[in-house]
């Protein structure tokens, strides 16, 4: 479970910088954690400012009389000779779209998509759930179900599936308690989006001696 916004007093949390991994949401507390995406935004800033510290080195170095790096001077004369559509600039202006449109996804979306959010009921702190700390609780109260021999977990954003295999009692009966069970458990995850269930049990198949 994170709790990466306030202290656990009953004091409103003092404004501060964002934690190592989570940034505060725009909404009120109901929305999603919001990614500080550190590596890609330190890797293109790193890319623009090498490209930009080298280029405007190169041009002081024209206008102080010097002549321009021979990277400079092959560029300028492959960018005269290539046309429009031939494959090596289809290629690159492909790639540069394709950058292009992934930093855009990164801005718009939010990203940890592990985490779900779960309710305030008032409180000063927004916590969050990991996906796989749900699944396991959610196995844990399966496993309480008489006849369930062995649970399987996936918890989604919008659902959570349960396979199970039973080795005794009926299987419809098994699954009902286990419908039941996983249900509640779910809602008592305290989730602000709660996700449905999906059971389905199965008789894991006889050994021959």
């Amino acid at each position: 479970m994170t709790a990466p916004a306030g202290p656990t007093t009953g004091t409103p949390p003092a404004a501060g910088p964002p934690g190592p991994f989570l940034v505060r949401n725009r909404k009120s507390g109901s929305g999603r954690f919001w990614s500080a995406r550190r590596l890609p935004a330190a890797l293109l800033a790193a890319v623009v400012l090498g490209a930009a510290g080298v280029t405007l080195y190169d041009v002081a170095a024209v206008r102080a009389g010097r002549s321009a790096m021979e990277w400079r001077r092959v560029t300028a004369d492959r960018l005269a000779q290539w046309r429009l559509e031939d494959t090596g600039v289809l290629v690159a202006a492909g790639v540069v779209a394709a950058v292009g449109l992934w930093l855009l996804v990164l801005a718009l979306t939010p990203g940890l998509r592990r985490l779900l959010t779960m309710r305030r009921d008032g409180g000063p702190v927004r916590a969050g759930l990991d996906r796989r700390a749900a699944a396991l609780t959610l196995r844990d109260r399966a496993m309480e179900v008489p006849g369930v021999r062995s649970v399987r977990v996936r918890v989604g954003r919008s659902r959570a599936r349960v396979r199970a295999d039973s080795h005794f009692r009926d299987l419809d009966a098994v699954r009902a308690d286990l419908d039941r069970v996983v249900s509640t458990a779910i809602r008592e995850l305290a989730l602000v989006k709660t996700p449905s269930s999906s059971v389905r049990v199965t008789r894991p198949p006889v050994r021959k001696r």
